[in-house]
C-alpha cells in the first residue's frame, strides 16, 4: 500500500501524522511511505530524517493526496483539503464529526473510508488512540490554567499551590477519565485542592482509594454548588463519538470568582460548557460574564514533539494492520478497529454522530 502524511495546516498545530520510525515499520511491512516536505518541522523532525528512514518527499500536499492510498494525519480535514480526498481512500486520523457536521457530510459525498482514531477501541473497551492526547491534555490542562489565573493576563492572581500560611487553590475537574486524570495528577504535584466530579461510583472509588481526593457525584445540581469555590475548572467530559453533555450552564458563571478559569478540554467535542467556543494558541482565551476560557482545541500541539511521539507510537499498530490486510479485512479480525470506521464509501457509519445530527446510520458490519 502507499501510504502518506501530509502538512497539518489547522492554525497553530505542530503534530505530524507520522515519524520517521513508522516510516521503517511501513518499509518494513513492505509498503510505500510518501511525505510532504517540511511535514514534520513542527515536530523538530526534517526531510532527511525521513529520507533516511525511506520515505520518498514530495513538494506539496496535493501530491500526497494524489499518490497515496492512505493518508495519516493528525487533525481532521479542513476545507482546502477536501477537494483533494478521492474515492475509496482510506483517512486515517483524528475526526471529532460530532463536532462538525459539514465535514462530516464533505467526507460522505468523497464516498472515502474515514477511519477515527478516536472511536478506535482495545479488547478491554478503552480508547488505545485516544488516550495518549487525552493523557497530554489533562497534564497541559492545568499548566493553561495556572498560567491564566495570574494577574498580569486577567486571573484572579492565584498560585495554585498556595503558600505558607495563606489558602491553596481550588480546583474542579469535571470527569474522571484519561484527561481528568491526568489533570488530578499535575494538580496533585502542586499541591492545590481538588474535587474530581464522575458519574461512575466505580471510577469515583478508584479515585478516592489511589488519590485520597475529594470525590463527588456528576450532576447538573452539584456541579453549580462546586462552581462558586473554584479557581479553576477543568472540563474533561468524553462521550465517545458524541458531543459532550453541556454541563456548565451559562447562568452558572455568574456565581464564579471573577478571574476564575475554565479550562475546556472537551472543546473537541462541542465542549461541555454553554460559552466554549474553540480557540488556538496564539489566542487562547476569551472572557465571559468574568470567567476566563481557555478552549484551544488541539491543546497537545503546543508539545508537538512529546505528541507525536506518543500519538504514532500509538496509532502505528492499527495503521500497519490496515496496510498490510487492507481495511475490510482488517476491521473483520479486529472489532475495535471497525468501531473507528466513521463513514465508508458514502455510508454513515457511527452511531453517535448521525443521532446527533439526525442522519441516516449505516451499521459498518453490513458493509465491510
Amino acid at each position: 500500500m502507499r501510504i502518506g502524511t501530509v502538512k497539518e495546516i489547522k492554525h497553530n498545530e505542530y503534530r505530524v501524522g507520522l515519524t520517521p520510525n513508522n516510516v521503517r515499520e511501513y518499509i518494513n511491512n513492505g509498503h510505500e511511505v510518501f511525505v510532504q516536505a517540511g511535514a514534520g518541522l513542527g515536530s523538530s523532525l526534517t526531510d532527511e530524517d525521513y529520507t533516511a528512514a525511506g520515505a520518498k518527499i514530495l513538494p506539496t500536499a496535493k501530491d500526497v493526496w494524489e499518490t497515496c492510498e492512505m493518508v495519516a494525519k493528525v487533525k481532521e480535514p479542513l476545507p482546502d483539503e477536501y477537494p483533494l480526498i478521492r474515492e475509496g481512500q482510506i483517512v486515517y486520523t483524528y475526526l471529532h464529526l460530532a463536532a462538525d457536521k459539514t465535514l462530516t457530510e464533505t467526507l460522505l459525498s468523497t464516498k472515502s473510508k474515514a477511519v477515527a482514531y478516536e472511536t478506535i477501541r482495545d479488547a478491554a473497551g478503552g480508547l488505545p488512540l485516544l488516550r495518549p492526547m487525552s493523557e497530554i491534555a489533562g497534564k497541559l490542562s492545568v499548566q493553561a490554567g495556572a498560567r491564566c489565573l495570574e494577574r498580569p493576563v486577567g486571573g484572579r492572581g492565584v498560585l495554585l499551590g498556595g503558600a505558607v500560611g495563606v489558602d491553596k487553590g481550588n480546583i474542579v475537574i469535571i470527569g474522571g477519565g484519561i484527561v481528568g486524570t491526568g489533570a488530578l495528577k499535575t494538580a496533585m504535584g502542586l499541591g492545590a485542592n481538588v474535587t474530581i466530579f464522575d458519574n461512575n461510583f466505580d471510577r469515583l472509588t478508584y479515585l478516592d482509594d489511589v488519590f485520597g481526593v475529594r470525590t463527588m457525584y456528576s450532576t447538573m445540581a452539584n456541579i453549580e454548588a462546586a462552581l462558586p469555590e473554584a479557581d479553576l475548572v477543568i472540563g474533561a467530559v468524553l462521550i465517545p463519538g458524541a458531543a459532550a453533555p453541556k454541563l456548565i450552564k451559562r447562568e452558572f458563571l455568574k456565581s464564579m470568582k471573577p478571574g476564575s478559569v475554565i479550562v475546556d478540554v472537551a472543546v473537541d467535542q462541542g465542549g461541555c460548557c454553554e460559552t466554549t467556543k474553540a480557540t488556538y494558541h496564539d489566542n487562547p482565551t476569551f472572557i465571559v460574564d468574568g470567567v476566563i476560557h481557555y478552549c484551544v482545541a488541539n491543546m497537545p500541539g503546543a508539545v508537538s514533539q512529546t505528541s507525536t511521539f506518543a500519538l504514532t507510537n500509538a496509532t502505528l499498530r492499527y495503521g500497519l494492520k490496515i496496510a498490510n490486510m487492507g481495511l475490510e479485512a482488517a476491521v473483520k479480525t479486529d472489532p475495535g478497529l471497525m468501531l473507528g470506521v466513521n463513514c465508508y464509501k458514502g455510508h454513515l457509519t457511527c452511531e453517535p454522530v448521525a443521532r446527533d445530527f439526525g442522519l441516516t446510520y449505516t451499521a459498518p458490519e453490513s458493509l465491510l
